[in-house]
């Protein structure tokens, strides 16, 4: 089934700031919310949809990879929606608990497990490691889990306590006449433990900075805004959450003589006046070797020759592109007398 547009389902303009997609989001969300709309199938599902279109289109990398590349350009980074109403208020808890005062009743069994923090990384290459690609490693500094209370945040031999404010459900119930909800516990802060002991090691936050050097195979074709991601290589998740994902952005340098156009590779070659008039056979750089190339009588500035397969490999898929040689006649200067001589009496016989 074909997805709807996310800016039409939350009834914004393509330019829509992010007080606006909340703006709207909030709107929606209000009225299709499951509490007021019980057994609503289609209510339920523009609530899941304004949800998933909220999270792409306030997440600044997942709308620029919508606006770019649509709902198959997502699919590709991993990203699925939602899975259910849960996993919405595990999201967006703090926008109901704005329009409510608290949060929602569905809001007290959503795990309390969240995903680590994704990480971004700048990362600049040459001309010819994005043409063939390269393995290397980078360093980069990330919260991890714990190595003295393993992301408990308790001191090594104590455990966190069940919180008796809320009875470990991270979550206190209230009556606002329509609606039996609930807030996020106060005393606990919606983690359903407190600790007595914090661990020193990591002041009871259950992550430490560490130093880490990761491998990263980068593959042949890239080029300037092509992205890696490494799932996993970013920051430690919380309660049994997953860790984030590493993301690497690629910046290629400019070559002295190479100038890549999609996956061809321009270049521009100077040859003599006498041998564009006469023919001659030269050598030509590639991004690999040199190769001879023949020039034939009366070529003139600015033609072009090709030499099959010697551009950049294709990201995707088998062969690569191929070199395209611009001819540049160079005018002589400097001539001496019997130079001059030669020419004007090459011009009076022509």
């Amino acid at each position: 089934m074909t997805k709807k547009d996310y800016y039409e389902i939350l009834g914004v303009e393509r330019t829509a700031s992010d007080e606006e997609l909340k703006k709207n989001y909030r709107k929606i969300a209000m009225q299709c919310h499951p509490d007021r709309n019980p057994g609503d199938k289609k209510a339920e599902e523009r609530f899941k949809e304004a949800a998933e279109a909220y999270e792409v289109l306030t997440d600044k990398q997942k709308r620029e990879t919508y606006d770019h590349y649509g709902h198959e350009g997502l699919s590709n980074t991993g990203f699925q929606g939602f899975s259910g109403f849960e996993d919405v208020f595990s999201h967006f808890g703090s926008i109901f608990e704005e329009a409510f005062g608290f949060g929602s009743t569905r809001g007290r069994s959503r795990s309390r497990a969240r995903a680590g923090v994704d990480l971004r990384y700048d990362l600049n290459i040459s001309f010819i490691d994005a043409a063939f690609g390269l393995t290397t490693t980078i360093d980069l500094e990330k919260l991890t889990t714990c190595s003295d209370c393993h992301g408990t945040g308790a001191a090594p031999g104590t455990t966190p306590e069940t919180c008796r404010t809320c009875q470990g459900r991270g979550q206190v119930i209230q009556s606002n006449g329509l609606f039996t909800i609930s807030s996020t516990c106060p005393h606990c802060g919606g983690h359903g433990k407190v600790i007595s002991k914090p661990c020193k090691h990591c002041n009871g936050q259950g992550k430490e900075a560490v130093k880490k050097t990761v491998q990263l195979k980068i593959p042949a074709g890239v080029e300037t805004g092509s992205r890696l991601r490494l799932r996993g290589e970013g920051e430690a998740g919380e309660q049994g959450g997953p860790d984030g994902d590493l993301y690497v952005f690629l910046s290629v340098e400019e070559h002295d003589f190479f100038v890549r156009s999609d996956d061809n590779v321009l270049c521009r070659i100077p040859i003599s006046f006498t041998q564009a008039a006469l023919g001659a056979t030269v050598e030509v750089p590639t991004l690999e070797e040199k190769e001879k190339i023949k020039i034939p009588k009366g070529t003139q500035n600015g033609n072009t020759f090709r030499l099959k397969g010697k551009g950049i490999p294709h990201l995707r898929g088998y062969g690569r592109g191929d070199q395209i040689i611009e001819i540049f006649v160079q005018t002589p200067v400097n001539l001496s007398k019997k130079q001059e001589e030669l020419l004007r009496e090459f011009e009076k016989i022509s």
